[in-house]
């Protein structure tokens, strides 16, 4: 409950400042501007009156702090499982850094077009060669380059894609699976 005197901030905005007065539900404030603002009790939140930096360190316990870092934390990790004779998939990332050694001077239209140029090219490939899983690593960003894949992907009818591994890729990446047809 909130009191003449007591400090407190507006949760939704950026005013602290101390109470005048309380009537009900309202909550009279003079803000340290100087303004008096009226405010409902569930718009603020009252602040100790330690509310400064030294005040809050010493606060802290300090042994409790220790010990807890003497314990050593077991370890986790994820580990993907290999099938033996698994040959690793090939990746290929479409980042215009890892295509050309400069992009100054090109248009966001030249970088696209290269990075799909690029993207078919392996993707015929992949199909020529009779491979059956590619990851293409196209990163987050806006999501134009993921857009242009999932569009020259889409033209092909013997390919199915999606997003890849999150763990290891996380949102920007697509695996592509090619199926093949007996006679190719």
């Amino acid at each position: 409950m909130l009191s003449k005197g007591d400090k407190v901030s507006v949760l939704d905005d950026a005013i602290d400042g101390v109470v005048l007065s309380v009537k009900g539900d309202q909550v009279e404030v003079e803000t340290t501007d100087g303004f008096s603002m009226t405010f409902f009790v569930k718009e603020l939140i009252k602040l100790n009156d330690s509310s400064s930096l030294d005040d809050s360190i010493k606060m802290i316990n300090i042994s409790a702090v220790q010990k807890e870092k003497e314990i050593p934390k077991p370890r986790s990790f994820v580990k993907e499982r290999k099938v033996k004779n698994e040959r690793p998939v090939p990746e290929f990332d479409l980042h215009i850094e890892k295509l050309v050694k400069n992009k100054q001077g090109m248009s966001n239209y030249d970088i696209l077009t290269i990075q799909s140029e690029t993207a078919k090219r392996h993707i015929d490939f992949a199909i020529k060669n009779r491979i059956p899983k590619i990851v293409f690593i196209h990163g987050v960003g806006e999501g134009v380059l993921k857009s242009e894949l999932d569009f020259l992907l889409g033209r092909y009818d013997n390919i199915d894609f999606q997003e890849a591994n999150y763990q290891k890729y996380g949102q920007g990446a697509t695996e592509v699976y090619i199926r093949q047809s007996k006679n190719n």
